[in-house]
């Protein structure tokens, strides 16, 4: 079945996790992403891109691609879910 290149972001991450005191990688977002469940049915095309939101915010966007059917089912289970990512709680 033919399959479309999606392309979705994460919202309300600030730069470190509370609980580690690290910050926000690419693959510390992706470790998290493949171990949470809603992620289950979900192949990233290529590394995720984390982006800083405004200039002085300390809040940044992850914008990731995923592989999906012509539908957008995998991204229709996706969007508005929301899943904790240390002590945040982060919107699709």
């Amino acid at each position: 079945m033919p399959q479309l290149k999606l392309y979705l972001k994460i919202i309300s991450i600030t730069y470190f996790l509370e609980d580690t005191n690290l910050s926000i990688t690419a693959d510390i977002v992706e470790k998290i992403i493949k171990d949470n469940h809603i992620f289950n049915n979900v192949v990233l095309v290529l590394k995720l891109r984390v982006i800083k939101a405004l200039l002085k915010s300390n809040m940044f966007i992850i914008w990731f691609n995923i592989w999906d059917v012509q539908s957008g089912s995998r991204a229709k289970g996706l969007v508005n879910r929301c899943f904790n990512m240390s002590n945040y709680i982060a919107t699709i």
